[in-house]
């Protein structure tokens, strides 16, 4: 669930950027799924230290 939501405030964080840079359409998008993919991946690593801490 982390993961999911780590995502899509990436995502949401990425468009903000394009859109403060002047970014087109395109640069959006693309600076979305750079972002959702990154904070998806910091998500996940966060949530399996978090399961490893607490041995759920």
């Amino acid at each position: 669930m982390l993961t999911v939501i780590a995502a899509l405030i990436g995502g949401v964080r990425g468009v903000q950027r394009a859109r403060a840079l002047g970014g087109t359409r395109l640069d959006r998008v693309q600076y979305a799924g750079g972002y959702a993919i990154a904070f998806g991946l910091a998500g996940t690593i966060i949530g399996v230290c978090i399961a490893r801490l607490f041995e759920l």
